[in-house]
Formats: structure tokens, sequence, C-alpha cells
């Protein structure tokens, strides 16, 4: 069965960037809409970036994935698109979904009515934040990683072996 794309995707998408995990363990990053955010968190946890293709375990894709989303509502709608689709099995077989991740798209706290959505994504699905790294916006990807993507790192089982790069809070 060919990889079902996530609902929306434009058809011509570039094949996914497969970036292997520190550590050997493997996680299928998917995004359930353009810029969301799959590249950046594939290189810093590990795992593979599909981009927004459901994974194809039968073809060797990971098929544990974390589906991001940014916190705008295009997003946020996007996730729950994603969601209604795995639900309904508009996907490959062996897909687990362990958390839909929401990505910050602004600095600062979200607006009542997109934490309302958020509430809603939780009722059904592990939901993961990643707060906004200005840092994150250049090419660099340096400095300690927030609370929200070292606990994504322990939820793919993908240890972050890099030094310096773990340390301190935020």
């Amino acid at each position: 069965m060919p990889s079902a794309a996530v609902p929306g995707q434009s058809p011509g998408h570039p094949a996914p960037a497969q970036v292997s995990s520190p550590g050997g363990a493997l996680v299928s990053w998917v995004g359930a809409h353009g810029g969301a955010g799959t590249s950046t968190l594939a290189e810093v946890v590990g795992g593979s970036d599909l981009g927004r293709h459901w994974p194809d375990p039968s073809q060797g894709d990971p098929g544990r994935v974390l589906l991001v989303a940014r916190t705008h509502a295009t997003g946020l709608r996007a996730a729950s698109r994603a969601l209604e689709a795995l639900h309904t099995g508009a996907h490959p077989e062996g897909v687990e979904l362990l958390a839909v991740v929401l990505v910050a798209d602004a600095p600062g706290r979200l607006p009542l009515h997109l934490l309302q959505r958020v509430r809603v994504l939780r009722s059904v699905a592990e939901v993961r934040r990643v707060p906004w790294v200005p840092a994150w916006r250049g090419e660099k990807r340096t400095g300690a990683l927030p609370k929200g993507v070292r606990s994504l790192a322990a939820l793919a089982e993908s240890p972050i072996n890099r030094p310096g790069r773990h340390e301190g809070k935020r």
C-alpha cells in the first residue's frame, strides 16, 4: 500500500528526508501542515522527517509517529484533520501515534480561543508542547534544549547524546 498523505497535502511533495536518530531508536515526524517543524525536531531529537506523509512500516518507515503542528489556528485545524484521518484508518497499517507535538508559532502565551482548541486536541490524543525557541529561527541549533524537547526525546526513546545540548533550564 503506498504511503497515504496527511489530508490537504499537495501532490508532488518531495520525498521525505531520513534522519537517523541518536541512539538508533526511530520515530517518524509527520507534519500536519507545511512548516510545522518536522525537520528541526528530527534534527534535534532524531528520527525520520517524513514531511506530510504517513509512514509505511511495511516499507521500512518507523511506525511510531509524532504528529507536528504549529499553534496558530491553521496549524491546530490541520492537526485535527490529521487526527481524524488516523481515527478513520486513512493511514498505512502499523502506524502508532505517540503524541501530537504543538510547536509555538510565536513567543508568549496562546490566546484563549487557541488554547481551547489545544484542549480539544488533548481530549483525543496526548499533546506535547514545544515553546518558542528564538535560536531556531536561524540555522544554529545550539544552546540548552527546552524541557518540552527533552521530554520528546524520552518519548521517542531517543537519547540526545550531544554534549552541552541538554543542560540548563528553560
